[in-house]
């Protein structure tokens, strides 16, 4: 369902600030599957969404999904496979514009028709009903602005949004991590519910190890736009959250042990 291929990024390629955001990086993620992404700042989880959902493109690589080769889609041409969930909870919905009028705009995603004319009893009734399952009492609420929800309550409606259609893939880039614990923990829930009923296949970028040990069905842990490591699920269940963070006490180690070796190879050689 994805497949990254020999990927590389680079930004600002030529210059002295050019960055390897994604160093030959491989990665399958088959259908239904349901993949966290962790690691330390700077390493590359982001790139790898962007890469997925067409905003950046690699200079090396393929990026295959859903059996096509993608890799020089535009992102608008991608929107029809995948679906995808950012961070900020204001960014992917109209303030100035009714529940039911952003639901609209998902439900046309891809389409040509313009939905100003389109919102009927019948769409009404059905966006009432999906509303209903988000358990925040939005269903009662269709007709006010978006711009008067909670960031908790937009973000479940983004979500919704997302998942309105099923799309073939989900991308979610730490949807949670803005939300405070309350509204966090029922997006959480939302999510676990439309991937399952769904069976999107997903990828989710977290901070919180304790969501990467308890959600999806593998762990992908990078560092320096490497994936260092592909924990499956049988593995997952035995770990803790202490474990996943001595993995990074332990790469940190050997980076400043490096780092040491290196200063002194120069001051012996220089």
């Amino acid at each position: 369902m994805i497949e990254l291929k020999d990927i590389t990024v680079r930004f600002n390629r030529g210059s002295v600030d050019e960055v390897l955001a994604l160093n030959n990086v491989n990665l399958t993620i088959g259908e239904g599957e349901f993949a966290t992404v962790i690691g330390t700042n700077g390493s590359g989880k982001s790139t790898l969404l962007n890469l997925i959902a067409g905003d950046i493109m690699p200079d090396e690589g393929k990026v295959i999904l859903d059996g096509k080769d993608v890799t020089r889609w535009p992102a608008y041409r991608r929107a029809v496979i995948l679906s995808r969930v950012f961070q900020n909870p204001y960014l992917s919905t109209a303030p100035d514009m009714t529940i039911a009028e952003n639901l609209l705009m998902a439900w046309f995603r891809g389409k040509t028709r313009y939905p100003k004319f389109s919102l009927n009893r019948a769409l009404l009734k059905e966006f009432r009903l999906k509303l209903a399952d988000l358990e925040m009492n939005l269903e009662d609420r269709i007709t006010n602005t978006a711009g008067t929800l909670s960031g908790g309550q937009r973000q479940a409606l983004t979500l919704l949004m997302a998942v309105l259609l099923k799309p073939r893939i989900l991308l979610l880039d730490e949807h949670t991590a803005a939300l405070d614990p309350k509204s966090a923990a029922q997006v959480i829930k939302l999510t676990e519910k439309f991937v399952s009923s769904y069976r999107l296949t997903s990828l989710m970028v977290t901070h919180s190890m304790k969501q990467a040990l308890e959600m999806g069905t593998r762990i992908i842990m990078m560092h320096r736009g490497r994936i260092i490591s592909d924990i499956p699920a049988r593995e997952k269940e035995l770990l803790t959250v202490d474990d996943l963070l001595g993995k990074f006490d332990n790469i940190r180690k050997k980076e400043k042990l490096s780092t040491e070796i290196l200063a002194n190879f120069r001051r012996q050689y220089a």
